[in-house]
């Protein structure tokens, strides 16, 4: 089970740390990524990291803003989100998926991220 948590309401050019917490596994065994859906969109890709840490990648139009990290020993994934614009605002899920998988398979519930100007 994943957890994520963090989320909230931020003015513009403002940071947020989002966490995803894992309950039942251990996360070392999957990639994580982080997702996001806003109001009337489909779900966007928005960071991912290897199962050791050792490769990231984000979406281009959040590179140098976000950055996902991951603490295999505390078992959750983090993302931290800076400059934040109010573009910013949708629910941002986290997902894992094992060696197997082609797509992630295992979905967090989401967290609200709202940025105002």
């Amino acid at each position: 089970q994943l957890q994520a948590s963090g989320g909230g309401l931020v003015q513009t050019g403002g940071s947020l740390r989002l966490s995803c917490a894992a309950s039942g596994t251990t996360i070392s065994n999957y990639s994580m990524g982080w997702f996001r859906q806003a109001p009337g969109n489909e779900r966007e890709f928005v960071a991912a990291i290897s199962w050791t840490g050792g490769s990231t990648y984000a979406a281009e139009s959040m590179k140098g803003r976000f950055t996902i990290s991951r603490d295999n020993a505390k078992n959750t994934v983090y993302l931290q989100m800076n400059n934040l614009k109010p573009e910013d605002t949708a629910v941002y899920y986290c997902a894992a998926k094992d060696a197997t998988m082609t797509r992630y398979g295992y979905w967090g519930q989401g967290t609200l991220v709202t940025v105002f100007s």
